[in-house]
């Protein structure tokens, strides 16, 4: 009967966190995948083109400050702004243009550009960026919070804006690519 009773305690125990713990985990990862579909290419940043059949065509190329990419035979094509997706559909359409029948594309993100830190951080700079980067990850990078730190707010520039928004410094606090951050000083 106590065996029964635990192992009934146990489901329960494993459904309650299917139904509570397992919706913030599959909210967290929906968000994360959010930004990840939603990511622009920007001046700065590797990506891998494939053509399929065409070695030629097909390499690693980066984002110019122009934001454009320079392509073998059809020249310049207009990245940055776009997603991934929408850039491989630009390539094809280019391609198309007198080049190759029917080019089969495909586009993906090697190297996304560096974020920024400063303020009151250990050492403040230019970080390279990885899938998934929070604020507090991002601070870890630059060896930590100095002892002025303010550890309950941050001020992030996007890349895509001209101006600094203040967020809550929650262990779910975002970086995208080309952000910078910056920790302000604490005031007693």
């Amino acid at each position: 009967m106590r065996r029964l009773l635990a192992l009934a305690a146990v489901v329960v125990a494993c459904m309650g966190f299917l139904m509570f713990g397992g919706a913030a985990s599959v909210a967290q990862a929906q968000e994360a995948g959010r930004a990840i579909a939603d990511y622009r290419l920007g001046s700065g940043d590797k990506i891998r083109v494939i053509t399929f059949g065409e070695e030629a065509l097909t390499g690693e190329f980066f984002v110019g400050g122009s934001g454009k990419v320079s392509f073998p035979l059809i020249g310049e094509v207009q990245a940055a702004g776009l997603s991934a997706p929408e850039f491989q559909r630009a390539v094809e359409a280019a391609l198309k243009e007198g080049y190759l029948k029917e080019p089969r594309v495909s586009v993906e993100v090697l190297n996304y550009r560096p974020f920024y830190i400063l303020g009151e951080v250990t050492k403040p700079g230019e970080y390279p960026y990885t899938n998934g980067l929070t604020v507090l990850n991002a601070v870890a990078t630059a060896n930590g919070f100095t002892y002025r730190a303010n550890t309950k707010k941050v001020f992030i520039k996007r890349a895509n804006s001209d101006k600094e928004e203040e967020l809550a410094l929650t262990s779910s606090t975002q970086v995208a690519p080309g952000d910078t951050i910056r920790i302000a000083e604490r005031f007693f």
